[in-house]
């Protein structure tokens, strides 16, 4: 688990710190998140996480002086209400207790502060940035972290990590990047830490920050040799190089993996634009059907039509259709004297017999007698409504 002390968190912070005779390097914060003590100053501490750092603003402290916030809360109290409430706070191993915009603890607070070596320090920032600056900080510091063998370097802004067996030649690769105007920030071991989802930043341990081995010469001092400009302590990684070793036998494609890339981004594109496409037509469509509904237009027995200056607006009329089981409907006729209706092949002469039809619902029936006929399907097709330009 890794860790900062209260001391690097004094530093940083550029806090006063009003406990001086406690050691500040004991204390250790391993929880990135703050807390702003508001119900446990009223004496409610079920689910209160002690690990976090808790910070006092106005409320809390015109309440009993401590934030602003919470200050204001503790103002209200008696003093025997407000040490209570103190002792409870301080009594329950919280790694320490940090007052935003410069205002004071009172003495029972240091007091208790001293006899559970608990520090108490002072911030002039406001509680909103005082509690943002200290959550980003930490989430830096507290980040998942994982050291590997390679070479980490700036160029033109970009983190270039240089990865390879031993000897490959990635501090040399770096060394001629250096030469060139581009900065070193680890060489040999690169600690990484995950400080969002997508985001990596590496760095160099404190022992080999700034230098660089070089086989066969030695350990290089890049900041002194090449300058201040030369080096740089952190560094998002955007960009992985592996090296490895030429293999005359081994087929090298270089660019298929890069085309294959961008051909996959193009259709990713291509796709998403015929979506708006299809989307935009719909909607048009749905708009000029709209419109069409509205003005006075030629109709046909199938058709209704109305002439823009462009195109021309289509109405396809619904029209009932047939579907025919042969094997029904060719004995049904054969049994019930139609067999003139029957194809030499055994099909119906659909043409004919059409027209001695009527239809109620899903059930095709003969005219004359209204028999229902077996064999016919009757349903509906819906309109067709289309736009010719």
């Amino acid at each position: 688990m890794y860790g900062v002390t209260i001391k690097e968190l004094i530093k940083k912070m550029d806090l006063k710190n009003m406990t001086p005779e406690l050691d500040t390097e004991k204390t250790v914060l391993v929880h990135p998140d703050v807390n702003r003590p508001a119900l446990q100053l009223t004496g409610f501490f079920d689910h209160f996480d002690n690990s976090r750092i808790q910070i006092i603003g106005r409320i809390e402290h015109t309440y009993m002086i401590i934030g602003y916030v919470e200050q204001a809360y503790l103002n209200t109290l008696t003093p025997d209400r407000r040490r209570y409430i103190y002792d409870k706070l301080i009594s329950s191993k919280i790694p320490c207790l940090l007052y935003s915009r410069g205002l004071e603890p009172d003495e029972c607070v240091l007091e208790l502060c001293n006899y559970y070596g608990v520090p108490c320090m002072i911030s002039k920032k406001t509680t909103s940035d005082l509690m943002a600056e200290v959550i980003r900080w930490l989430n830096v510091k507290l980040a998942p972290m994982i050291s590997i063998h390679g070479v980490l370097v700036d160029v033109f802004g970009e983190g270039v990590l240089i990865m390879g067996e031993s000897g490959i030649g990635k501090s040399e690769a770096a060394l001629e990047l250096i030469k060139r105007g581009h900065r070193l920030v680890s060489d040999d071991v690169v600690e990484i830490k995950r400080v969002s989802d997508d985001t990596l930043i590496g760095s160099a341990p404190d022992i080999t920050r700034h230098f660089i081995e070089l086989r066969g010469i030695g350990i290089i001092d890049v900041k002194t040799l090449f300058g201040v400009e030369s080096v740089k302590d952190t560094q998002s990684i955007d960009m992985v190089i592996k090296l490895e070793e030429w293999d005359k036998d081994k087929e090298y494609d270089r660019l298929k993996a890069l085309a294959d890339e961008q051909i996959a981004a193009i259709n990713e594109k291509v796709a998403a634009a015929r979506k708006r496409m299809e989307n935009g037509t719909s909607y048009l469509t749905s708009c000029l059907a709209d419109f069409f509904a509205t003005v006075p237009h030629k109709e046909t027995k199938t058709t209704e039509k109305y002439r823009l200056l462009s195109g021309t607006l289509t109405f396809k009329k619904g029209t009932t259709k047939t579907k025919l089981d042969e094997t029904k409907l060719v004995p049904w006729l054969k049994a019930n004297g139609y067999g003139e209706l029957v194809k030499v092949e055994e099909s119906t002469r659909w043409a004919d017999l059409k027209k001695l039809l009527s239809y109620t619902g899903d059930i095709a029936t003969l005219t004359e007698t209204g028999e229902i006929v077996e064999g016919v399907t009757v349903y509906e097709t819906p309109g067709i409504f289309t736009v010719d330009v």
